[in-house]
């Protein structure tokens, strides 16, 4: 997992991406400067240091193998060569333990490999590296191709980049159950309305259908999700077999944006009900919202709305994260935890571990 961040220039990286960058990869952050070449490590959840116009290549660790500690955040000296460093985003399966990362494993055999052989070995890995000379202030870049470069800025992985607008009135709102499983890394912009009225109609599952005019300005959440999550939505819904997106008005509490929103065709009669909101009791609701609401009140809810991330949508030593994928576990009352992210169950003792940074 991790992210890369490459910024030559001396142009503003986006705010909006250097805190999506953290809140996806929570682990820790290394920097290297590239007006000075000073070494820094931080905190995730420090990501402003990065709002400067100083040049930078920046490392966000998502910790899949060995501890989360500052041992383990990125760049590595290789072995004995003090003035070498390498960044990773990938995974190197074999290398590591329970306690050391791969990257660094990795990093510490590379000491001991002709530096000439190093490019050879590292673009045999499907993964994102950079290596630096601290002696020769440079830099190397592997594997560029799979990087994306946006705005005169290198991105290891395009995750961090949320340029889809989506809006989802099921069970992807916030709270619900796939809202966990799909979009607890988007970016929550807030609840609002369809700018038109659709029929929405709740058999076992909520159903929008593409006729104008019908049924109710429709609540739903909007988000902003990346190319990659817009595709795993996708696949939830069955686009376009089964649900087909298309772009919409969607009227927020200031403004009207246009989003993609997923469509089914049902049918719809006269004798067809129609809903202006999808309500679940197995779901977590907002706290202002009463459960037998199916109104909109734009008063009532803009206060509440959510238009970004806080600290406590970082993690903290006070909340269980799962082993493998890092969302919130939850305890059984026996000696497991459950995550209902990825579906897998853990004992009580090996989540506590992982958690004891």
């Amino acid at each position: 997992m991790c992210v890369i961040i490459i910024k030559q220039k001396e142009n503003l990286m986006s705010e909006e991406i250097a805190k999506t960058s953290s809140k996806i990869n929570p682990h820790g952050l290394g920097i290297i400067w590239l007006d000075t070449f000073e070494v820094t490590y931080h905190k995730s959840k420090d990501y402003r240091l990065l709002l400067t116009e100083r040049p930078f290549i920046a490392h966000f660790r998502y910790a899949t193998m060995g501890a989360v500690n500052r041992e383990n955040t990125h760049p590595f000296i290789c072995g004995n060569n003090k003035d070498e460093l390498l960044m990773h985003n990938g995974t190197i399966k074999g290398l590591g333990s329970a306690e050391l990362c791969d990257s660094k494993a990795l990093a510490i055999e590379l000491g001991s490999t002709p530096r000439q052989d190093w490019k050879t070995r590292l673009e045999n890995y499907d993964s994102r590296f950079v290596s630096v000379n601290l002696r020769t202030r440079s830099f190397q870049i592997y594997n560029r191709n799979l990087y994306t470069y946006r705005d005169g800025v290198w991105y290891s992985k395009a995750n961090v980049l949320q340029d889809n607008l989506i809006a989802v009135y099921g069970t992807l709102k916030k709270g619900f159950n796939n809202y966990y499983a799909f979009l607890t890394n988007a970016k929550h912009i807030g609840r609002g309305v369809t700018q038109d009225k659709y029929p929405l109609l709740v058999d076992g599952l909520p159903y929008m259908v593409d006729k104008k005019g019908l049924g109710h300005n429709v609540v739903v959440d909007v988000f902003k999700v990346s190319d990659v999550q817009l595709e795993k939505v996708d696949q939830l819904e069955g686009h376009p077999q089964w649900y087909t997106r298309k772009v919409i008005p969607i009227t927020l509490k200031d403004r009207t944006v246009n989003c993609w929103l997923y469509f089914n065709p049902k049918e719809v009669t006269a004798d067809t009900e129609m809903y202006a909101e999808y309500l679940s009791t197995y779901a977590k609701r907002y706290d202002n919202v009463p459960e037998e609401s199916t109104s909109y009140d734009t008063a009532e809810y803009h206060e509440a709305i959510d238009i970004g991330w806080n600290d406590n949508d970082f993690p903290t030593n006070e909340t269980n994260a799962c082993i493998d994928c890092f969302n919130d576990v939850e305890h059984d009352g026996f000696a497991n935890y459950y995550c209902s992210s990825c579906g897998n169950w853990f004992k009580e003792e090996e989540i506590l571990n992982f958690n004891r940074i």
